[in-house]
C-alpha cells in the first residue's frame, strides 16, 4: 500500500479552519495579510493565527504559513519583525518564494521548516536539489508539469518532500504571476491583490489592420467605452478565463509516485467549499489506499459546487480549447447548491440558518464528517412552529426534521438543483439513505 498522502486544506478563515479539520484535512494553510498572496478577505490578523495554530496542534494537525509574495523594499524591512510574533505561536512552516525572505528567516531561525511556494514555479530536479541544499524542507511544485514530469522529479529526488495542487482556480498566467490586475487596477497580484481580470468579460470591436494582422479593441464588461487594443483572431469573450483545476482522478497516481502532500486552492472561498473538496478528496485518497477503482460519484460530488468548469490542468496535456472558458466567466453549479448551516440539533429537529432558498419536496443532503444523509424534505415549520413550504433564501432561521437522531457539529445542508419537477414524485422511503 502505498503511504498516505498529507490532505492540505484552505483556510481563509477561523472557521474554515475548523471544517478542513472536521472533514478530513491533516493540515490546513493561511497566510498573513500583508505578506502572503491573499489580502483579500483574509482575516488572520496575529491572534486569529494564534488561535488556529492552537485549535490544529490540539488536533494532532498542521498548521502552514503562507508568505510567499514577491516583496519590494518595504516590505523587506519590516518582515522579520512582523513575522516574528508569528514564529513564536510555531507554525509547523512557513511557505515562501522569495530568496531574500528565504534567506533572512533561515539567518535568525535556522530549524524552522520553510516549503517552497508554488510561486516560485519549480519545474525539474535540479531546481528541487538547490531549494535542498539550502535546507528547505518542501517544494510545491509548478502546476505546468505533468504527470510524468512529477514522476521523474520524484525518482530523482527521493529523500525531499513534494506538493501538487490538485483542486481550485488557476492562473492565465505561470502560476500566479501575472500583471494583469496590477496593469488595469493597480492591484497586484504579486503582492496578494489580484482582482481577477482574466475572469472578466471582455466585449471586442474591429479595429484597422497593421503589419501584425488584425487589431482588435476589448471593452471590459464594466468600463463601457474604455476601448483597449489587442491581436485576437477569434472567441472574443473571456478570453483569458481558464476553467478549474479538478484532478481527482488522478489521485491514485500521484499516491503510486510518492507525492507527500496535496493541496487544495482556495482561501478565498466559502467554508462549505473547503468542507466539500476536503471531504471528497479525502474520500478518493481512502479509496485509492484501499485499492478500489476510481469512483465517477466522486467527479459528480464536485461538480456540486461552484465552478467555471473543470480540467485537468496539464497533468495529460489535454489541447489549449479544453481548458479554456470561453463562454462564462461566472461560477456555476450544475447539480447542488448549498442552502443551509446547522444551528443546533433537539429533540430531532434541526434549527437551519438559511444560506439559499429551498422548499418542501426538494431532495436535500445533509452534509456531515460522519457520512452523508441524504433525503426529501417533508415539512418545514418557522421558529414560533408554524408549517412553512419555503426558506426563502438569507437571513431566515427554520426548522425541519432530522432524517434521524444525528449530531449536527459542523453539518451542512445542501439541496439538488432540480432538472424537472418529477422530483416530487419520488417516494421519501426511496430516496432516504444514510452513510454514517
Amino acid at each position: 500500500m502505498e503511504k498516505s498522502p498529507e490532505l492540505l486544506a484552505p483556510a481563509g478563515t477561523l472557521q474554515s479552519l475548523r471544517y478542513a479539520f472536521a472533514y478530513g484535512a491533516d493540515a490546513v494553510y493561511a497566510g498573513q495579510p500583508r505578506y502572503s498572496l491573499r489580502v483579500r478577505n483574509n482575516e488572520f490578523s496575529l491572534e486569529n493565527i494564534k488561535t488556529g495554530i492552537d485549535y490544529a496542534h490540539a488536533r494532532g494537525k498542521k498548521f502552514f504559513l503562507a508568505s510567499n509574495l514577491l516583496p519590494h523594499d518595504n516590505k523587506v524591512k519590516t518582515y522579520l519583525r512582523d513575522i516574528e510574533p508569528i514564529i513564536a505561536c510555531s507554525p509547523d512552516a512557513l511557505i515562501m518564494s522569495d530568496p531574500g525572505l528565504i534567506m533572512l528567516v533561515r539567518e535568525r531561525w535556522p530549524d524552522l521548516p520553510i516549503h517552497l511556494s508554488v510561486q516560485a514555479n519549480t519545474l525539474n530536479s535540479a531546481a528541487v536539489k538547490f531549494w535542498q541544499s539550502i535546507g528547505l524542507t518542501r517544494i510545491i511544485l509548478s502546476r505546468e508539469l505533468s504527470l510524468k514530469e512529477i514522476e521523474t522529479i520524484r525518482q530523482e529526488c527521493p529523500d525531499m518532500e513534494l506538493e501538487v495542487f490538485v483542486h481550485g482556480a488557476l492562473c492565465i498566467a505561470f502560476s500566479g504571476r501575472c500583471l494583469l490586475s496590477g496593469y488595469f487596477n493597480h492591484r497586484d497580484a504579486n503582492q496578494g491583490a489580484c482582482t481577477n481580470a482574466c475572469r472578466w468579460q471582455y466585449k471586442t470591436h474591429t479595429a484597422q489592420q497593421d503589419v501584425s494582422g488584425d487589431v482588435v479593441l476589448i471593452e471590459e464588461a464594466n468600463r463601457p467605452d474604455e476601448l483597449m487594443p489587442m491581436y485576437e483572431d477569434e472567441h472574443g469573450t473571456y478570453i483569458m478565463n481558464s476553467k478549474d483545476l479538478r484532478a481527482i482522478e488522478h489521485v491514485q497516481k500521484l499516491l503510486e509516485i510518492g507525492i507527500d502532500s496535496l493541496k487544495i486552492e482556495g482561501r478565498t472561498k466559502s467554508y462549505f467549499y473547503t468542507a466539500r473538496t476536503t471531504q471528497i478528496y479525502h474520500q478518493a485518497i481512502v479509496n485509492a489506499q484501499a485499492g478500489k477503482t476510481f469512483d465517477n460519484n466522486l467527479l459528480e460530488a464536485l461538480d456540486g459546487l461552484s465552478n467555471r468548469g473543470y480540467t485537468e490542468g496539464f497533468y495529460r496535456r489535454h489541447p489549449p480549447q479544453q481548458r479554456q472558458n470561453y463562454d462564462c466567466g461566472a461560477s456555476t453549479s450544475s447539480k447542488q447548491r448549498f442552502v443551509g448551516d446547522i444551528l443546533r440539533s433537539e429533540e430531532n429537529m434541526l434549527e437551519i440558518e438559511v444560506k439559499n432558498k429551498f422548499s418542501v419536496g426538494d431532495t436535500l443532503t445533509l452534509l456531515r464528517p460522519e457520512g452523508d444523509c441524504r433525503f426529501i424534505l417533508e415539512t418545514m415549520e418557522d421558529l414560533q412552529g408554524n408549517a412553512i413550504s419555503v426558506a426563502p433564501g438569507s437571513g431566515h432561521v427554520v426548522r425541519i426534521k432530522a432524517p434521524q437522531n444525528i449530531s449536527a457539529e459542523f453539518a451542512l445542508l445542501l439541496a439538488d438543483i432540480k432538472e424537472t419537477s418529477a422530483i416530487k414524485e419520488i417516494p421519501a422511503k426511496d430516496l432516504t439513505t444514510c452513510s454514517c
